[in-house]
């Protein structure tokens, strides 16, 4: 969170992360530029071109690593670090885009009678052939989307567009990765008699697919089980039992419209926000209290949690719910409050366990 505009926040934790995946990057393409040839490429190629291939493939893993990162976060905690500094990831895997591109034209382009630009869009024009189609246009496509997401990374847009509509933006991230993954089979997988390549984009295929499959099965799973009982009087709905309920963490509570609640017991209070965060929707049942207020999970944002409003100086609001207590339970008015709006927590006895 940042109360001005700073260009990069940076903490000793950023700063080791970002560290980390220069180097990965700087390494894997050292190991491609030095082993591919006669393993993965063939013996003969070499300069622009087996720089033009490090690069792609480099920013193809790239790319299915960041999709990764999310059903990652979900299926395991332990991977949330790497979830909280994903843009920085995003906005490098552009640049290595985008050193492809140049590649590419200092390859193909170089020697054209006429701009390289206009070459690398009017050498293919085939359309009417899914073989042939111009993949160049595929990966020019990729590329605009990965630079439209890098260019609004930082929390200023995202105030800006407001969080629906930079989500919506940052979601194309599939659309880029879909483009992506035809430009390569279109491409570098038609062109070349080795196998590595259709493998690396089986892989790929495999991992993206396969983790968000596990991810959505999971978060199934979580809703059965976490689901709001059945109506008491009038519109409230059994959430849950006040033992299910830890001291300073959430549970996330389905309910019947199919919209989520995070419950939370704070000392011997319990009160109920919207799940998704004003920031980036993360999931605040996932947090903890922290500073006394409900902490996002993903990247820190806070809330407090009788009237969901962030601590000043900050303005981010979230809806809230009201509750009561039925006995062992506790119920919930399932129509959300407007942003902001302060409750009434559920009072514990002394000795509440």
């Amino acid at each position: 969170m940042s109360v001005s505009y700073r260009p990069v926040q940076w903490t000793g934790y950023k700063l080791a992360y970002d560290i980390a995946v220069g180097l990965g990057v700087a390494a894997y393409l050292i190991v491609y530029l030095r082993y591919a040839p006669g393993w993965i490429e063939a013996p003969t190629i070499g300069g622009a071109e087996l720089r033009m291939r490090a690069f792609g493939t480099c920013t193809f893993w790239m790319l299915t690593v960041i999709l990764c990162i999310g059903p990652l976060a979900r299926l395991d905690r332990r991977f949330l670090p790497i979830l909280y500094n994903r843009r920085h990831f995003g906005v490098l895997t552009f640049f290595v885009a985008t050193a492809h591109l140049y590649a590419v034209l200092g390859w193909y382009a170089a020697f054209s009678p006429i701009d390289p630009w206009v070459a690398i869009l009017v050498s293919n024009t085939d359309v009417t052939s899914f073989t042939g189609f111009p993949f160049e246009w595929l990966g020019l496509a990729a590329l605009a989307i990965l630079f439209a997401m890098a260019a609004t990374s930082h929390d200023f847009w995202l105030a800006f567009l407001g969080p629906r509509t930079w989500k919506t933006l940052h979601m194309l991230v599939y659309l880029a990765y879909g483009l992506v993954v035809m430009h390569v089979v279109l491409g570098v997988v038609q062109a070349e008699e080795s196998g590595a390549f259709p493998l690396m984009v089986a892989v790929s295929l495999a991992l993206v697919g396969g983790l968000h499959i596990a991810a959505g099965r999971a978060e199934e799973r979580h809703d059965r089980a976490h689901a709001a009982l059945e109506a008491t009087d009038g519109e409230w709905v059994k959430a849950l039992r006040i033992d299910e309920l830890e001291d300073g963490r959430g549970r996330t509570v389905t309910l019947p419209d199919g919209e989520r609640a995070a419950v939370f017991r704070h000392g011997r209070k319990i009160s109920a926000l919207w799940n998704a965060c004003a920031h980036q929707n993360g999931p605040l049942g996932e947090g903890r209290i922290q500073d006394g207020c409900v902490t996002c999970p993903w990247h820190g944002f806070q809330y407090r949690p009788e009237d969901g409003c962030a601590p000043a100086p900050f303005t981010e609001k979230v809806p809230t719910f009201r509750v009561r207590r039925d006995g062992d339970y506790v119920l919930i008015d399932p129509r959300p409050l407007p942003p902001g709006t302060r409750t009434v927590p559920i009072v514990l006895e002394e000795n509440a366990a």
